[in-house]
């Protein structure tokens, strides 16, 4: 059986140091934080990390990943490359209902 995903419409906000305030008070301070690893590496040489609540469990992202709203309302992180490989963006502002 092959099938494919139902277009949807999701709001996602970009992470950085810059949008960490905007970003924590989109998702909710509780769900994206600071995380304590503040350790440069190859991949993130600012070292600087945030931790995000999901249903699975927490998640760390860096700087430059995406925070995305699901469909039930929960948030997941996702990486930089991935987002832009998997998504298109629609509208920059929020959808009104």
């Amino acid at each position: 059986m092959w099938v494919r995903k139902k277009p949807i419409i999701l709001e996602a906000r970009e992470l950085s140091e810059k949008t960490e305030l905007e970003v924590r008070l989109w998702a909710g301070h509780d769900v994206v934080y600071p995380s304590p690893v503040l350790e440069p590496t190859d991949d993130n040489p600012s070292g600087v990390y945030w931790q995000v609540k999901t249903l699975e469990g927490v998640m760390t992202c860096v700087s430059g990943d995406f925070i995305i709203r699901g469909v039930k309302g929960e948030f997941y992180p996702c990486r930089r490359d991935i987002f832009l490989e998997t998504y298109d963006i629609v509208r920059h502002e929020p959808l009104v209902i």
